[in-house]
């Protein structure tokens, strides 16, 4: 189940309506979560957690956005007159109630999401393999669970985002492949059959993630791992 980024401004403006909504969407959720499932659920769940927020600080920030009520419609033109209802303060009531209840279920879940985040990240092991390059915006991520002899291997690569003053990174990922890990072929030969093999870069950056915990890959390990990795590149540029 999915909301809408106004999800609590749409449709019928009724406090049980919406709660209804709500309770069927942190349901599923939650299931999620207690299969430990984080992705792309609480990415979803803080974005609308922020919009509530965004509309609590300020309503008039969302009044374009605010359901209308048609008035009349003018053929000759084919515009549509719209009646604004954010004048009707029972409206406006029971999204004080909508939000304030929506606030308060959506925290405790971020809440509990948040904590199985940190509990998967606490557990990973990152590290260099080989020595690394001056250019380290690209290379390649070696991504396994320590029991298991798999390795998935990405490439992946990290952009620099000027904004309002402000700098971001961004990192990016495509599976190439994946290798055995063994006593025999270690994460030094598996790099080097990387750069035999894919021929794209001749001297890149390669790190390994190993996580302890089996959690599902797409939904937790790799978009953590994703986060770790952008990270521990970052504080060796630093």
């Amino acid at each position: 189940m999915k909301l809408g980024e106004t999800w609590f401004l749409e449709g019928f403006v009724d406090f049980e309506l919406q709660k209804y909504k709500l309770l069927a969407y942190l349901q599923e959720v939650n299931k999620h979560f207690s299969n430990t499932k984080l992705y792309p659920d609480l990415a979803d769940l803080i974005v609308h957690y922020r919009n509530i927020m965004d509309f609590k600080k300020n309503k008039q920030l969302l009044r374009t956005q605010f359901p209308k009520q048609l008035s009349k419609a003018d053929l000759t033109k084919l515009e549509l007159v719209y009646e604004e209802m954010l004048e009707d303060s029972s409206i406006m009531q029971e999204l004080e109630r909508i939000t304030e209840f929506a606030t308060q279920k959506m925290k405790t879940t971020i809440d509990d999401g948040a904590e199985i985040y940190d509990f998967v990240e606490n557990q990973l092991l990152i590290a260099p393999v080989g020595i690394l390059p001056l250019y380290k915006d690209e290379g390649y991520l070696l991504l396994k669970y320590t029991d298991k002899t798999k390795v998935n291997v990405y490439n992946y690569t990290i952009s620099r985002i000027t904004h309002q003053n402000d700098r971001y990174r961004s990192l990016k990922i495509n599976y190439v492949d994946h290798w055995t890990k063994n006593s025999s072929n270690t994460y030094e030969q598996i790099k080097t059959s990387i750069i035999k093999t894919v021929k794209t870069l001749p001297n890149p950056a390669v790190y390994f993630i190993e996580s302890k915990m089996q959690v599902p890959l797409s939904e937790t390990l790799l978009p953590i791992a994703k986060r770790v990795l952008i990270q521990y590149v970052q504080r060796g540029d630093a």
